[in-house]
């Protein structure tokens, strides 16, 4: 572990003064992470904040989240815990589950980030994670990019401090300083292709060449060495960027080196946002199209990513929707929800209940709650007790799905207890024993 304190001041991952998320599932690397980054605050002036996601996808993931919760307050780190139903975003999506795990846990990450919450988030992937990668990429038929593996920092906001350290490193880290961490039962599931490699490939391979992963390693850095000596030769100016959502390629670049036309289509994915899931099947389909296709034609990759030809261009646009952030805490007032309206909030001068308001007793409402749009895992209490999954109650108020996105709930955690406009949960409701509440409406 003491080359992590080297790599993050030769890398420069870590500013003075930042707030640094560190994301943890509770499991060895991210605990020993976790406390290293923790006990390193003070040397090189930082602020380290716990960030814990919730998939869903198993009985013990809630005690996992309070294991990491309990841990933090014992000391004395910052901790945001988020629950999100990976399963039904995979469902949704039509995507495998590994899949709709990361978009999911990097689409947190990314809104704490936007709110300002935190500067980066530190992630515990470490050298064998760095050679499963590699393999991986390799296995699915990746160019160059793909091999150079996974980077020290990722677009100013993604660090890996562990990404030169070694799992047994991390293993002797926290028998030394007694670090608890929970198992997460899934990691030994062979059906996901990651635990593949990781529980079968990568250990037959090191049977045979013990240096295997250190050797991985080096090929990633030698491919990453190479790969931005070729990116370098690609000319920005030959992009045409119209806004963040699209951009043009001329058709003509196709007749040049594959490996320069492949990695102007890269740069031009990132321009409009798309950092991930492109593969060498992707780039082929975009060149094939670009040289054969008739003007007017058009193409849909995976990525929500439409190719356009328009004469003698290419026009990538990402049909990707920005997800909204709103983040309100509870106080009397007035806020303003694009395409919903204008929530006010004040004092009720009366207990009587009236049309188009909702009463909520004051002293019932939890303190920390806080306005934000609904969320995959949500729920409330209905009229009369038990809970109900906030789809379900959404779909009895008859709320079409078109008003549904763009919908103030007032929660804690994955609990609502204010729909705003169109009803409370009983655990807020007014009583004979209501001395003051809140009156909440919507224009």
């Amino acid at each position: 572990m003491e080359n992590i304190l080297q790599t993050i001041k030769d890398n420069k991952l870590i500013k003075k003064g930042e707030t640094i998320g560190v994301a943890v599932s509770g499991g060895q690397d991210s605990m020993a992470l976790l406390t290293y980054m923790a006990n390193l605050q003070q040397e090189l002036d930082f602020e380290v904040v716990a960030i814990h996601v919730d998939h869903s996808l198993r009985e013990a993931s809630a005690q996992d989240a309070l294991f990491v919760i309990n841990y933090c307050r014992k000391n004395h780190i910052r901790a945001y815990k988020f629950k999100i139903d990976v399963k039904e975003i995979s469902a949704q999506k039509g995507i495998s589950i590994e899949t709709a795990a990361r978009e999911a846990r990097y689409g947190v990450f990314e809104s704490l980030i936007k709110k300002g919450i935190v500067d980066k988030i530190a992630l515990a992937h470490h050298a064998e994670d760095q050679a499963e990668t590699i393999l991986l990429h390799l296995f699915r038929g990746s160019g160059i990019s793909g091999t150079r593996g996974m980077e020290l920092e990722k677009r100013n906001i993604f660090i890996r401090p562990m990404l030169k350290t070694r799992k047994n490193e991390i293993i002797k880290y926290i028998t030394d300083n007694e670090i608890p961490y929970v198992v997460d039962e899934t990691n030994f599931e062979d059906t996901y292709q990651r635990n593949f490699i990781r529980n079968k490939v990568l250990p037959l391979i090191q049977t045979r060449f013990p240096g295997a992963v250190g050797a991985l390693n080096s090929f990633a850095k030698a491919c990453k060495e190479d790969d931005d000596y070729i990116s370098s030769q690609v000319l920005d100016d030959l992009l045409i960027i119209e806004n963040k959502k699209t951009v043009k390629i001329p058709c003509s670049y196709f007749f040049n080196s594959p490996s320069l036309y492949s990695r102007l289509v890269f740069k031009a994915l990132e321009t409009i946002g798309v950092y991930k899931d492109v593969e060498k099947k992707h780039i082929d389909i975009i060149k094939n199209f670009a040289l054969e296709a008739q003007n007017g034609a058009k193409i849909k990759l995976p990525m929500q990513v439409y190719v356009h030809k328009e004469y003698d261009f290419l026009t990538l646009t990402n049909d990707q929707k920005e997800k909204k952030i709103l983040s309100v805490k509870f106080k009397c007032g007035s806020f303003e929800v694009e395409n919903f309206g204008k929530v006010t909030i004040k004092k009720a001068p009366t207990l009587e209940i009236k049309d188009d308001v909702l009463l909520v007793d004051g002293k019932k409402l939890p303190k920390d709650a806080v306005w934000r749009f609904r969320r995959d895992g949500d729920y409330i209490t209905k009229f009369g007790g038990g809970t109900q999954k906030i789809k379900t109650y959404l779909s009895q108020k008859k709320i079409p799905l078109r008003q549904r996105e763009n919908l103030p709930v007032l929660a804690v955690d994955s609990e609502v207890f204010v729909v705003a406009g169109f009803g409370i949960s009983e655990k807020v409701k007014i009583d004979e024993t209501t001395k003051s509440a809140y009156e909440i409406s919507v224009i």
